[in-house]
């Protein structure tokens, strides 16, 4: 029996050993995949730049090969970041190879309308080369139709439609809920605007709420008509008539209206772009995709010491190390250790954050406030960079953000739930509590806070307001009083934020690059995208050991329902003072 035992035991070993060799094996197969992918790519005369966005828009290009891997399908495709598609149109701009670009934008993943201006706005400086730019899509979206918008010619699908509908914000109240589950939120904070916990508390939007979203919307949908209008040769007046009337739904009213040029399959799209490329007749054109041109080495690649550091600050504001948020602990390593490197001449902060935990917020604020004093530091807005997101760009010598962007939301709060009655009426379940002073289970989910502990919590946010305005205060060089005025937690877009002096300057990454070159003197630079992504190796380690199976099959089917769950679970488990943006902000 103790032979079997052994002769069992050494089975499962080996079998156990051999598993995770070709789990080894796996990882090894994927980073040689991922490593010769970076091979030299060279193109043809008369090639075509296919612009194609149906994978997910990140910040910045991923390392890791399962950021968008689809275990469903077991396929991966290599998503680009917005760094990377903007990089790549500048650098088509001047090779002799791209003929023009081609978009295909049946579908546009984009998180939001700052993302996709931001590609607009390279997209025209591009088309300053004289080179075609060609739109085609068999559907399309409101946001897709922004981006085609810039195009020299767009083409749809016969039977394809467009849609022009104006914008909306949608909010979801959960207050019936935790009425029914007898949960009740116990809500802190300091401004009328600082709508992130209404929905625990009503059932609708407040008059106040409802007064800043409609001043959003119009100044975001007053700037993509704008451009629509300047592109397009119609009129602002036009486009909301045809918005409010739906009298440009199908391909031929579109084309009666001036939205498009002409209904086209895509064959015969093809046949254009061949013409628009001078490529021999009967001959379909040559194309590259984004991924693969990311590859190409311009020829007119400059090398030098000095630096201007791209920091990437993305996500919710956490305490801690989080891959998946932005972390104080390393943001603010990275910012210190760019402030100390002598070859960095100038920090460039990308910022794209709700906000979040205020003390993290106020960590990183004082690394960038020594930066500044060190050297030039610049601040780029992507989509977000509002409350505790605004709070970290407050010392920086010149912000910018996109007209698009959401930003400001001055404001603080602390929620706190108590679960007390719905856990004695639901479950049966009462609570207990043996303590050495009065407070010591304060904030605990069984009880209510007492008049004391609601006063304290009062007065701590109170302070932290202070501090926040103080530091926008000294940083836009304005008053406090004034600071207040504009605060409150009230959301303004990038073109308000700038009236408002919340913001200097409108534009994105490569123009707040080239401010913080201007700044530092510099004629001959070099980028480095901080902080340094993790080895292939690590990366796929870490989501294993930090993401489910189950939840990493499940990413690629329900990503919408796993971003909401995620974000009110982090909701919930960051209770507390935060200075955040109202997560659920999603504009379309």
């Amino acid at each position: 029996m103790k032979e079997f035992f052994r002769a069992f035991l050494g089975s499962c070993l080996g079998v156990l050993i051999s598993f995770l060799l070709l789990i080894l094996l796996g990882f090894s197969l994927i980073g040689i995949i991922a490593s010769s992918s970076e091979e030299k790519v060279e193109i043809a005369p008369k090639t075509i730049l296919k612009i194609e966005l149906d994978q997910p828009i990140f910040e910045r290009t991923p390392t890791n090969p399962f950021d968008n891997f689809d275990f469903g399908s077991m396929k991966s495709n290599k998503p680009l970041g917005l760094n990377s598609i903007v990089s790549n149109l500048k650098k088509a701009k001047t090779d002799p190879n791209i003929a023009g670009v081609y978009m295909d934008l049946t579908t546009v993943n984009a998180p939001g309308f700052a993302t996709v201006q931001e590609i607009r706005n390279a997209i025209v400086d591009f088309k300053k080369s004289g080179k075609f730019v060609v739109a085609f899509s068999d559907t399309y979206t409101q946001i897709a139709y922004y981006l085609a918008s810039a195009a020299d010619k767009i083409y749809m699908n016969p039977e394809g439609n467009l849609e022009l509908l104006g914008l909306k914000a949608q909010v979801m109240f959960y207050k019936g809920t935790l009425d029914k589950l007898g949960v009740q939120a116990q809500i802190i904070r300091h401004g009328k605007f600082k709508s992130a916990v209404e929905p625990f508390m009503l059932d609708k939007m407040s008059p106040a709420n409802r007064e800043q979203m409609d001043a959003l919307l119009g100044s975001i949908w007053n700037e993509m008509t704008a451009e629509i209008s300047k592109s397009r040769n119609v009129s602002a007046e036009e486009l909301n008539n045809i918005a409010n009337n739906l009298s440009a739904p199908d391909g031929k009213s579109a084309v009666n209206a001036k939205l498009v040029d002409e209904l086209l399959y895509k064959d015969q799209v093809i046949a254009k772009l061949a013409s628009f490329a001078k490529v021999e007749k009967d001959k379909d054109p040559e194309a590259i995709s984004l991924a693969k041109y990311d590859q190409v080495i311009p020829e007119d690649q400059k090398y030098s010491k000095e630096k201007i550091a791209v920091i990437y600050a993305n996500g919710e504001v956490v305490m801690g190390s989080d891959s998946k948020n932005l972390s104080e602990k390393e943001i603010s390593a990275t910012i210190r250790e760019a402030r100390k490197d002598e070859n960095i001449k100038a920090i460039v902060l990308r910022v794209n954050s709700p906000g979040g935990s205020a003390l993290a917020s106020e960590i990183i604020w004082r690394e960038m406030e020594l930066a500044r004093k060190a050297k030039p530091v610049v601040v780029s807005m992507g989509d977000l960079a509002a409350s505790g997101g605004y709070y970290i760009t407050a010392p920086a010598n010149v912000i910018y953000a996109q007209p698009t962007t959401l930003t400001g939301s001055i404001g603080v709060f602390g929620v706190l739930f108590n679960a007390e009655k719905g856990l004695k009426d639901k479950l049966g379940i009462t609570v207990d509590v043996a303590k050495t002073n009065s407070h010591a289970d304060m904030g605990q989910p069984f009880r209510m806070l007492n008049n004391d502990e609601t006063a304290a919590i009062q007065k701590e946010i109170e302070r932290i307001y202070g501090t926040f305005t103080g530091h926008v205060s000294a940083g836009r060089r304005l008053p406090v009083s004034y600071i207040d005025s504009i605060g409150q937690g009230r959301v303004w877009s990038g073109v308000m934020a700038q009236k408002l002096k919340l913001v200097d300057k409108l534009g994105g990454l490569t123009d707040a690059i080239a401010e913080a070159a201007k700044l530092a003197k510099l004629k001959e630079y070099k980028t480095v995208d901080l902080p340094e992504q993790k080895s292939t190796f690590s990366q796929i380690m870490a989501e294993f050991t930090g993401e489910s199976i189950s939840t990493m099959f499940a990413r690629g089917q329900f990503e919408e329902s796993i971003k909401s769950y995620n974000e009110i679970r982090s909701f919930i488990k960051n209770q507390g003072v935060q200075a955040r943006l109202p997560f659920w902000l999603e504009i379309r």
